[in-house]
């Protein structure tokens, strides 16, 4: 079993971080169970990477299960959503390898959703005039249309989802997460090796 598991069974217990303790929690998360059960296993390993890592893929995969509620409602994934944004924040085309980049995609993953979304007319593909083998995508009027519309909604979700935290614990967390993030941008690939 790994962080991202659920635990087998939950003894109540505060949550700690190895090499000294977390303050208790009113309420005991998943993760929190399953390190204490790996710490019962191996008390000599060092679990505190998966108090951390642990949470953000478990945050993960339950923001992922909730499917964003006003991105259902207009019969959109997050994944399309992602494209469109991307055209929409970017303002200009953009080639479907741009689009894998900006929303961490596959290319055929991207390839993909463009078929579906330029099926729906939410967006539209041009060739290149010198290159016959690069495409340019740019949102139609009617996917500029839906990406205004439903990002307030969006973001109104998200602040649902995010109320059991304050405005200064909600700066803190994105400005922890933001320190992980570049560095993770930044060497990651190195830690694949």
């Amino acid at each position: 079993m790994t962080a991202t598991e659920g635990p087998a069974a939950a003894d109540g217990g505060a949550p700690a971080v190895a090499g000294g303790g977390t303050p208790a929690r009113s309420r005991e998360d998943t993760v929190a169970a399953v390190v204490r059960q790996w710490r019962a296993v191996h008390p000599d390993l060092d679990t505190g990477p998966m108090e951390v890592i642990g949470r953000i893929n478990r945050c993960a995969a339950l923001l992922q299960q909730a499917e964003d509620a006003p991105l259902r409602r207009e019969g959109l994934t997050r994944p399309e959503f992602d494209l469109l944004g991307a055209l929409r924040r970017t303002g200009h085309e953009l080639t479907p390898g741009e689009l894998a980049r900006e929303t961490f995609s596959s290319g055929a993953a991207v390839t993909k959703r463009l078929k579906q979304l330029g099926e729906r007319g939410l967006v539209e593909r041009r060739g290149d005039t010198r290159d016959r083998r690069v495409a340019h995508v740019r949102l139609t009027d009617a996917g500029r249309d839906l990406v205004d519309g439903i990002l307030p909604a969006q973001l109104a979700y998200e602040t649902a989802v995010l109320s059991g935290l304050d405005g200064t614990e909600r700066g803190e967390l994105a400005a922890l997460l933001g320190e992980l993030l570049g560095r993770l941008e930044g060497r990651l690939g190195a830690l694949r090796a």
